[in-house]
């Protein structure tokens, strides 16, 4: 358990680095100059350290062990958090993200790895989605907090209060964590023999749509529209658009830590996801298809917070198909279609409501939660030919 609180500290900040530029985005926005574009293409940076580092994160866990590999590449975190700081453009905030999307990008694999190699399969997507339930209390203080911070020191002397919260961390990881043993005695896999090994595993396939949507959609509307949705509908203020994400990243946090023990209930992990993606297309479809006040957005985005949280089991179930010898490459695999997932919704999403929102802006959100909701019922239908094992078997 010492390990699984050392992992839920650096969870929590990943969970903020990816959540926080929905409070302060307007502000962004106006103070240098960043349309709705611009504003996307900071997140999608992030996005992209992140993904580019999961191969080589999956090959360096399997080699060198979590221990080297997670508070190395925070140091990035900390490097990124400091230039955010002091940006004077877009083009240094994007390249402070990309840091800081690297920083992140072995915390919550770092994590899955210790689980995979020390827990049992029947506490695997406990584990995982407690980690993600707890640790997204990053998302609460990525709302709220953040805004009163914000509203008293500004964001420039937040972010470099973070880089040295990060830091911290990334010792606390260097000093705690220990290295699993490794899985067998053949260590010379490559990296690329590796992978070829991952994409030939037929009953993955199935879920890799679902995988690459489902988060993807739900971060993107947590982590960038729904506080210029809230603005622009709604004409919330910082501290006001802080107050209902932090309700929203509060049902988010309930959700995944729900989700934790329902695969070991229900005796699979198919219908958990099933039942799951169908309430967050339905919230998706509420904002788009209904007029609501404030209090009823706040209450479809919780629901969409809850039940979008199927991120812990779907990694449960693509798991139970990789071979323990190649745990890092797959998991890192299924985490770099999770979050890359966000790097194709953001960019685009963003270049359609800067044109969108030339119009009336309720018009252009609804379009977006429309689309939103659409892409998770196509790739919901081809998960429904994935083969739950644990079902199979009767577990």
């Amino acid at each position: 358990m010492v390990a699984f609180f050392t992992f839920l500290c650096g969870y929590v900040l990943s969970q903020f680095f990816r959540s926080f530029l929905a409070v302060i985005a307007p502000e962004l926005g106006h103070e240098l100059g960043l349309d709705p574009q611009a504003l996307a293409g900071l997140q999608t940076a992030w996005i992209l350290g992140f993904v580019v580092m999961q191969f080589p994160i999956g090959w360096a866990l399997d080699t060198l062990g979590p221990r080297r590999t997670v508070p190395v590449t925070m140091i990035c975190a900390v490097i990124g958090s400091a230039l955010f700081a002091r940006a004077e453009t877009g083009l240094a905030l994007q390249s402070a993200m990309f840091l800081i999307g690297i920083g992140c990008s072995a915390i919550y694999m770092g994590a899955v790895y210790v689980f995979g190699r020390t827990h049992p399969p029947h506490r695997f997507a406990l584990l995982c989605s407690w980690l993600i339930g707890i640790g997204s209390a990053g998302n609460l203080l990525a709302a709220s907090p953040l805004a009163v911070l914000v509203a008293h020191i500004g964001w420039r002397q937040a972010m470099m209060g973070m880089a040295c919260v990060t830091l911290f961390v990334a010792a606390l990881l260097a000093l705690i964590v220990r290295d699993p043993p490794h899985a067998t005695t053949d260590r010379a896999v490559g990296l690329v023999s590796g992978l070829k090994t991952i994409f030939s595993i037929r009953a993955l396939w199935p879920l890799l749509p679902l995988t690459t949507i489902g988060y993807a959609v739900l971060i993107a509307e947590r982590g960038l529209w729904a506080g210029p949705y809230l603005s622009d509908v709604f004409g919330l203020g910082p501290v006001d658009r802080g107050s209902t994400l932090l309700i929203m990243a509060a049902f988010m946090s309930i959700g995944a830590l729900v989700y934790g023990p329902l695969d070991r209930l229900i005796g699979g992990y198919k219908m958990v996801v099933v039942v799951g993606t169908v309430l967050t297309a339905a919230a998706f479809l509420g904002l788009a298809l209904l007029t609501p006040s404030v209090l009823g957005a706040t209450l479809l985005l919780s629901l969409l917070g809850a039940a979008g949280m199927t991120y812990g089991v779907l990694m449960a179930h693509g798991r139970s198909f990789v071979p323990d010898r190649l745990l890092g490459r797959g998991i890192t695999f299924l985490n770099m279609l999770f979050i890359g997932g966000a790097a194709l919704i953001q960019p685009i999403s963003g270049a359609v409501m800067t044109h969108l929102l030339e119009g009336p802006p309720a018009s252009a959100y609804a379009i977006l939660h429309a689309s939103f909701a659409a892409l998770l019922i196509i790739t919901l239908i081809i998960y429904l030919f994935s083969v739950d094992i644990r079902k199979a078997a009767g577990t």
